[in-house]
């Protein structure tokens, strides 16, 4: 949503009032999840989106009246039946909750943009939760308080059981820029929003694995990042995606990158020594996901020595090694495709299940048709 962001940035620097509509919970199938936006200026013009079709033009109105008539903050859901899907083209079947935000007040919001786009920059996380229902009389709907990576905050939500639940949400997904709907124990629901610089991907090994998961990586949006000891294997003829390319020892090569939580490493060099080096030095760094192609002999081995070098249990434990979701992968492109799935399935909290419909479900829909055959049938 940086875009969204650099808007509101310049719409608070020029003192111009704007709406912020957020997705803030879904259920079901729907066409965009929690933490999209939409930017509405007082033009009517807009920035971001909310998935499109219907769902998003009604918010949209709905925003502009708010704009035009100075309202305060609106709570909406929106349940998607066939009947409204089927006017966009859309298949879907759930319920989208909606936070309508008026910003009256540039001048507060300008300091939360700038270091919401720090974030975004690389500078520190950050955190925005939202007061979006309010229970009883205590507090203001689109009550806010801004979270730093250090746990500090600014404003309140109206009372200290909120303000502590945001800030516990908030330590705990910031450093991946995650969102999360919290209901507090009075009934009113928060809407946490933590922002950090784009997912990183340090590929350790520039060899025919990394090069095939190059270019896959950028495309989900990656920056990334290339490390090797021989010059022939990184350089930007080979990696033109790397945004940073060193060559250097994997004992301390990795040193030359900034590695943090949201950081992938993925380990495939060319060989078991150099591997054991890499992963080595990789349980070291602050990376969230760190992945070893090989074996799981090779892997057993590297283990053992890293659990007699001192490298923690907990630590080896978060480890992917072999790396990847098992899906009969063979050549350099179903290897890098298996990487990549496991890497997002980590950053989004997938389960990495199949999503077939459940044969019950394809049942039920069998049933229906055939009783309305059968019906037909009878009316003839």
């Amino acid at each position: 949503m940086e875009p969204v962001y650099r808007e509101a940035l310049k719409l608070s620097e020029q003192g111009e009032p704007y709406v912020i509509a957020t997705v803030v919970r879904t259920k079901g199938s729907t066409p965009q999840k929690a933490g999209a936006k939409l930017l509405i200026r007082k033009d009517g013009s807009g920035v971001g989106t909310l998935g499109g079709g219907c769902v998003e033009g009604d918010i949209w109105f709905a925003a502009k009246e708010v704009l035009r008539h100075r309202a305060g903050p609106e709570y909406r859901d929106y349940y998607l039946n066939e009947e409204i899907a089927a006017r966009d083209g859309l298949v879907c079947g759930g319920t989208m909750y909606f936070f309508i935000d008026p910003v009256w007040e540039p001048a507060v919001m300008l300091p939360i943009s700038k270091d919401v786009i720090g974030a975004y920059e690389g500078r520190q996380p950050v955190a925005l939760a939202t007061l979006i229902k309010l229970e009883g009389q205590v507090g203001t709907l689109g009550a806010k308080l801004f979270i730093h990576s250090d746990g500090s905050s600014q404003g309140s939500l109206g009372t200290e059981e909120r303000d502590g639940l945001a800030v516990e949400a908030a330590q705990r997904f910031m450093d991946y820029g995650m969102n999360q709907h919290v209901e507090a124990t009075d009934g009113s629901e928060l809407f946490i929003e933590a922002y950090t610089a784009p997912a990183s991907l340090l590929l350790v090994g520039g060899g025919h694995i990394a090069k095939a998961v190059a270019p896959l990586a950028k495309m989900l949006g990656f920056r990334l990042f290339v490390l090797d000891d021989r010059r022939e294997f990184a350089n930007r003829e080979r990696f033109p995606e790397a945004e940073e390319i060193a060559v250097a020892d994997y004992t301390t090569g990795l040193e030359q990158f900034s590695i943090t939580p949201n950081t992938a490493i993925v380990i495939a060099t060319r060989g078991h020594n150099f591997d054991d080096v890499a992963l080595e030095s990789a349980a070291k760094s602050p990376a969230g996901y760190v992945g070893l192609v090989g074996s799981q002999r090779k892997v057993i081995l590297i283990y053992e020595e890293l659990l007699k070098r001192g490298v923690s249990l907990d630590r080896i434990r978060e480890m992917h090694a072999p790396i990847g979701l098992d899906i009969r992968a063979r050549t350099p492109e179903e290897i890098a495709v298996s990487i990549m799935a496991e890497v997002v399935q980590f950053r989004l909290s997938g389960t990495a299940k199949p999503m077939k419909l459940p044969e019950r479900q394809l049942m039920r829909i069998y049933e229906k048709v055939q009783k309305e055959r059968a019906e037909a049938l009878q009316a003839d």
